[in-house]
């Protein structure tokens, strides 16, 4: 599928995600819901991921032939989700203070017109999610799949928020409607720690623990006549790096030779490998 069309879709569904989301949140403190509160701020988190996907179309497009990214922009992306769920993860406690309060409080909840709001956000929610709904693309696209599995995430999250507010109009379980906004914390403050580890670590080109170093220095010391001094690995898209080699020889090699013992690694696209000729050195491994 060619990548505009895949930015279209995920331009709708974050349009549709993003109003609905302020909607939500109004709607919450307005009619005293804080199911509704939670559940418009889990829609929050997933705007942003929609918009960091729609950013990462864009700028790929925009920026793919600028030479002075030296490995591209994929870290424009990065940066973006980084930010994002710093964010998140203060709106998620707001989330948990509006549901303390109100099982202290026990303040009331319109409960009529919360329930119209939940019930178009689920409609939203299922409506992005048929946009969104086609599997042979998820399996070319990885953005698509992401953007599809956080839909089906606010639809769960969505029948959460009507089953509370159900629970508070019909059966007069107060309670459910400030314990569904505990739930929602929870939710919320898990996705977002999750995003700040991972992207936490390639920003700060924490990728020395991959298998693949390992993988890298069996295959150039097999040789027996060459030594691994140094190396240094750079993830430059989501399963792409950039590695940096320094090997001590104790044969005359050239760098093609190197290169050929590295073929077949797909996750490589940029090497750059450094060779110290020593003839007259023992090599440990």
């Amino acid at each position: 599928m060619p990548k505009k069309k895949a930015e279209g879709k995920v331009l709708l569904v974050f349009v549709l995600t993003l109003v609905f989301m302020l909607v939500e949140i109004v709607a919450g403190y307005v009619f005293g819901s804080v199911a509704l509160l939670a559940d418009g701020v889990h829609m929050g988190t997933h705007a942003v991921a929609f918009g960091i996907t729609l950013g990462a179309y864009m700028l790929a497009r925009k920026w793919s032939k600028d030479a002075s990214f030296s490995f591209g922009t994929w870290k424009v992306e990065v940066l973006g989700a980084y930010t994002s769920a710093v964010i998140l993860g203060v709106m998620a406690f707001l989330v948990l203070g509006e549901a303390v309060l109100k099982l202290i409080k026990r303040e009331g909840v319109q409960y009529e017109d919360a329930l119209l709001v939940a019930f178009a956000g689920l409609l939203i929610n299922l409506v992005s999610a048929f946009v969104l709904s086609h599997d042979d693309e998820h399996k070319h696209d990885f953005n698509l799949s992401a953007a599809y599995l956080h839909v089906i995430a606010d639809v769960l999250t969505s029948l959460l928020a009507i089953i509370a507010l159900l629970g508070g109009k019909y059966l007069g379980m107060w309670y459910l409607d400030p314990l569904s906004g505990l739930v929602g914390f929870f939710v919320i403050l898990r996705w977002s720690y999750s995003l700040l580890k991972d992207t936490a670590q390639i920003l700060l080109d924490r990728e020395m623990a991959s298998p693949l170093v390992k993988e890298l220095i069996e295959r150039i010391e097999k040789d027996n006549t060459s030594k691994v001094q140094d190396i240094h690995l750079l993830r430059v898209h989501y399963d792409k790096y950039a590695c940096i080699l320094s090997v001590m020889t104790t044969e005359d090699r050239s760098v093609d030779y190197y290169i050929k013992r590295l073929e077949g690694m797909d996750s490589l696209v940029h090497t750059t490998i450094e060779i110290k000729y020593c003839p007259n050195r023992k090599l440990t491994h």
